[in-house]
């Protein structure tokens, strides 16, 4: 019977953890209605597995391991799968030499992403700086893009949450 207990805590905290670190990613990207279902299902099980190691906890402390276990990888979990999903939106900024930015943004315009050029310098060096909205899932392609042409780019990657011109902000 303990034996089952302790698989019952560990199995509730690894599912808790996994939904609360998806909960954090999910409500950073503006689903706040999701966000919300998902914490409710994490009370619940929140209750149950705490419910199940308090119960003689001064007697039984294999019960506090299996809690922690399962929130050591609940969480670890929870980020492999937010990586797989690749939830939201990135905004990538490319500084690039000034002579492959035609080349650079016809590939990219091929590919239908959409880009914004500034004119920038580094040092004594004439630069552009590219700005691209992406979906998270894509930003490997559009690196990779860049970086095939200009070998030399400057890439940061920034989280972003879009707002389109003609939908109300919420």
């Amino acid at each position: 019977m303990s034996i089952l207990i302790y698989l019952l805590i560990f199995t509730f905290k690894v599912i808790e953890n996994t939904l609360s670190t998806l909960r954090i990613i999910v409500v950073s990207n503006g689903k706040k209605i999701l966000g919300a279902i998902l914490q409710g299902v994490i009370s619940i099980i929140w209750v149950i597995s705490t419910s199940l190691v308090v119960i003689n906890i001064q007697k039984d402390l294999i019960k506090i391991i299996s809690f922690t276990l399962g929130a050591l990888i609940g969480s670890y979990i929870g980020s492999i799968i937010e990586e797989k999903l690749a939830l939201g939106t990135n905004m990538i900024t490319a500084v690039i030499e000034k002579e492959k930015t035609t080349k650079i943004t016809r590939a990219l315009k091929k590919q239908k992403y959409e880009t914004i050029i500034l004119k920038g310098k580094r040092k004594d060096e004439l630069k552009n700086i590219l700005i691209i909205i992406t979906k998270r899932k894509t930003r490997k392609n559009v690196i990779k893009l860049i970086k095939n042409i200009d070998k030399t780019a400057t890439i940061i990657i920034e989280n972003t949450i879009t707002h389109e011109a003609n939908k109300p902000y919420q």
